[in-house]
């Protein structure tokens, strides 16, 4: 059975995971970024981006990898595809990621707005699903059969699948950094009451891995 994870969900010591404005020069918000600099020198994100081998190893690169295994399918807002909002003007717009995305597989983008499937280079394949959350959840699981289902982002919409109790595992990464605004994840959620528990912690120079599950 596919189980639902959220992995390297970046959080500051002020409990947001996006800063605030975002738009096409800040795509996680002003300061944002700053969530992810533990990620950026890790040998998983250069070889995702054609760096081969030089990235770092160790704790962060070993959470980074993790995030990758036994994913059959992905689920993501729409604020997290890309800055346009309301009706999509065209399709011109193809996501952050270039040509080839790094997700291999298909990935379901919710909007309020219909827009044909977008198939990229190396497997991917954008479905923008207008139904809700619980409908892309049952297309993400017919597609990914007996492997996981991964929630990109961002900080709504994995607020959305915790709320209703759906997410199974959930790897936060408290960076050393203030953000001052912008979205908080966890605010006014009982992640108790939820049933979710500390799996996992691990401190790394960079960051603090937290894993949370039922």
């Amino acid at each position: 059975m596919s189980n639902l994870r959220v992995h390297c969900f970046g959080i500051s010591l002020d409990g947001f995971s996006a800063g605030p404005n975002q738009d096409i020069d800040h795509p996680l918000g002003v300061k944002g970024m700053d969530l992810m600099q533990w990620f950026f020198p890790t040998r998983m994100f250069q070889t995702m981006h054609g760096g081969g081998k030089d990235g770092t190893t160790g704790i962060d690169n070993d959470y980074a990898e993790r995030s990758f295994q036994r994913i059959g399918a992905w689920i993501m807002g729409r604020n997290m595809f890309g800055p346009v909002r309301g009706p999509w003007p065209d399709d011109s717009w193809k996501g952050w990621w270039g040509d080839n995305p790094p997700y291999h597989t298909q990935v379901f983008v919710l909007t309020h707005h219909p827009r044909p499937p977008l198939k990229m280079a190396g497997g991917t394949t954008f479905h923008f699903v207008t139904e809700g959350t619980h409908a892309a959840l049952q297309r993400a699981k017919e597609i990914a059969g007996e492997l996981d289902i991964r929630i990109g982002g961002g900080t709504a919409t994995v607020r959305q699948y915790l709320q209703a109790g759906l997410i199974d595992e959930i790897h936060l990464v408290v960076s050393p950094t203030l953000l001052g605004s912008g979205e908080r994840l966890l605010e006014g959620i009982d992640l108790l009451k939820l049933g979710y528990r500390c799996k996992e912690h691990m401190l790394s120079t960079a960051a603090m891995h937290v894993v949370l599950a039922k």
